[in-house]
């Protein structure tokens, strides 16, 4: 009877281990890169949610100028608010650089959010790691963020502002690009 009971408490065999194994090493891998992969579009979503703001942020400073000019008209005062208006202009090209390129071009500028001033080309760079933004301290920075204002081929009756954004997210091998595109009519 003792013989049959020990016959009956045999272990599981080396290559029923190994099979458990390899079982658990294949779904624990898969969970692994599935939870990569989540976090990777999480991380992508929070940099697209944050550029958002940043370029709604722009579009909303280039819209007070604008209101600025308009009330001030035909008298904008150089200095104030009202006078940005003469800097944006002066910076106006006749078509805007191509939309994916990470290399703000030539009259490209940002504007200050606190300031409400028109800061130059000189303020923006490019190549970023972590994402688009506005850096206000120590001093006024874009890091792959500008706008170009594109003059309107009717008379100069509108202008175009084109606002990029440029960056390299997590887990891409090709920048992350956005862009938008407000346009504000000349009095």
């Amino acid at each position: 009877m003792l013989a049959k009971f020990k016959r009956l408490q045999r272990g599981d065999t080396l290559i029923e281990v190994l099979f458990a194994v390899t079982v658990f090493s294949l779904v624990a891998v898969g969970a692994l890169t599935i939870m990569n992969s989540s976090m990777e579009t999480a991380q992508r979503s929070l940099e697209i949610s944050l550029v958002r703001e940043q370029m709604d942020a722009q579009a909303e400073a280039i819209r007070y100028i604008h209101d600025a000019y308009v009330a001030a008209y035909p008298n904008p005062v150089a200095g104030q608010t009202s006078g940005e208006w003469a800097n944006i202009v002066a910076n106006q090209v006749p078509q805007a650089s191509t939309f994916g390129t990470c290399t703000p071009p030539s009259k490209a500028f940002i504007v200050n959010t606190d300031t409400v001033k028109v800061e130059a080309r000189s303020a923006i760079t490019s190549n970023v790691q972590t994402y688009a933004q506005l850096r206000l301290t120590p001093s006024v920075s874009s890091e792959g963020l500008w706008v170009e204002a594109v003059k309107s081929n009717n008379l100069n009756k509108y202008v175009d502002f084109h606002i990029r954004a440029c960056w390299n997210s997590q887990g891409l091998t090709v920048p992350m690009t956005l862009g938008t595109i407000v346009r504000l009519y000349v009095p």
